[in-house]
């Protein structure tokens, strides 16, 4: 994907905390619009939008894979009140590290706690360009170490909003 910039820099998005944390917020996220604000505003070549498989969401995943994102699927379980559970954090902090060597900076876009550890590498390793918190007012306090660093999708929700 084509960057104004020289910079190579990958996303790795947890997309229920994000897609939950807008909806939350009262709005849907135009997903081709944020593919295009993570090009332009932090030069990503490659998105990775993790999310779990759920076999009769095969369009919304083409539609995602069109409009240029990388989807790493999990594998859901069935909870008992029938609503499925894909836990994607092991998958997202696994492709960071395994990509590691082929981008410049990443850009983490959650707002999960359970990200601070490999926050704080890629922080101290002068491999974090960005945390991309989907909700301002709603995020694990373990993040707020890194305030210099974040940037919320509640702030963009003029440019980003589904229309």
């Amino acid at each position: 994907m084509y960057t104004k910039s020289n910079e190579n820099n990958y996303a790795f998005i947890d997309s229920q905390n994000l897609n939950l944390a807008v909806q939350d917020q009262g709005w849907k996220l135009n997903w081709t619009k944020f593919r295009v604000y993570l090009q332009d505003k932090y030069a990503v070549t490659k998105a990775y939008l993790f999310i779990g498989y759920i076999p009769t969401n095969q369009d919304l995943y083409t539609s995602l894979q069109q409009k240029g994102y990388i989807i790493v699927f999990k594998p859901t379980l069935t909870l008992p009140g029938g609503k499925p559970k894909g836990n994607t954090d092991a998958e997202l902090v696994l492709h960071t590290m395994l990509e590691y060597p082929n981008y410049e900076k990443a850009v983490i876009v959650s707002g999960d706690g359970d990200y601070y550890c490999l926050i704080e590498h890629l922080k101290k390793q002068g491999k974090l360009k960005k945390l991309i918190i989907p909700n301002r007012n709603e995020y694990s306090s373990l993040l707020r170490k890194f305030l210099p660093d974040m940037a919320f999708v509640s702030d963009l929700r003029g440019k980003l909003e589904y229309k």
